[in-house]
């Protein structure tokens, strides 16, 4: 977990300039929420597309946005690394390369002033810190990957459905949860918050899930966050 102190202190660290004592005011009667996004996708590009376009590989640019069953595309991801002979360090060396997507570290500067924020991902902290330390580290809630000999054999989740558990957890904790994710494995969180809505989805996740709205810039992402914390 990246961030976390600094995230649970930046709320109450919050200045609002002179000139916004009425919008201060208006911020103490929303409801007490808090913000779960998936990454890729929604704040950074999608790792193992990067990873196919640098290979050359065109079966790793399957995501959870063309598989809904996570164990089954991991299984067929690592089969493909072991056949092809790819390392840790190799993929490593291209996330190194990538920028979050354009206008996201603005975006979630804005978002973590006024509400906590909480990246629920189906990455791998292997993967995430060159990303995160680029958003400025947010709380990532992400999994592991089993490494020898800078060889990946396998990876652990830390719990099955951890988007929907998490989400299930912070309404228990009465937050008024809204969540946001573009693919087909954070559906069940986006269902199971109080506000759910797809960001950057493709037509198919739009297409079945169409009792959620669904937009494409952050910020009408942000208006409809703000709309759901009144």
């Amino acid at each position: 977990m990246w961030g976390l102190a600094t995230s649970l202190g930046r709320l109450s660290a919050v200045r609002q300039p002179p000139g916004r004592a009425a919008a201060a005011l208006d911020f103490a009667t929303m409801k007490q929420s808090i913000v779960t996004l998936d990454m890729e996708g929604v704040l950074t590009p999608e790792i193992w597309i990067a990873v196919s376009e640098k290979t050359g590989i065109r079966e790793l640019r399957r995501t959870t946005r063309d598989e809904p069953d996570y164990d089954k595309l991991m299984r067929g991801r690592l089969a493909i690394l072991d056949e092809h002979g790819l390392k840790l360090s190799d993929i490593q060396k291209v996330i190194g390369a990538l920028s979050p997507l354009p206008g996201a570290r603005e975006f979630l500067d804005e978002l973590r002033s006024c509400v906590q924020v909480v990246i629920l991902s189906d990455t791998f902290e292997q993967f995430a810190a060159p990303l995160l330390r680029q958003l400025n580290y947010p709380t990532l809630l992400c999994h592991r990957l089993v490494v020898e000999d800078d060889r990946i054999v396998n990876y652990q989740l830390r719990i099955r459905e951890q988007k929907r558990e998490a989400v299930a957890a912070f309404k228990r904790m009465n937050y008024n949860v809204i969540a946001g994710g573009d693919s087909f494995n954070d559906t069940a969180m986006l269902l199971e918050a109080d506000t759910g809505i797809l960001f950057h989805a493709p037509a198919n996740v739009k297409a079945q899930f169409s009792q959620l709205p669904s937009v494409d810039e952050y910020a009408d992402f942000m208006a409809l966050i703000k709309e759901a914390m009144a």
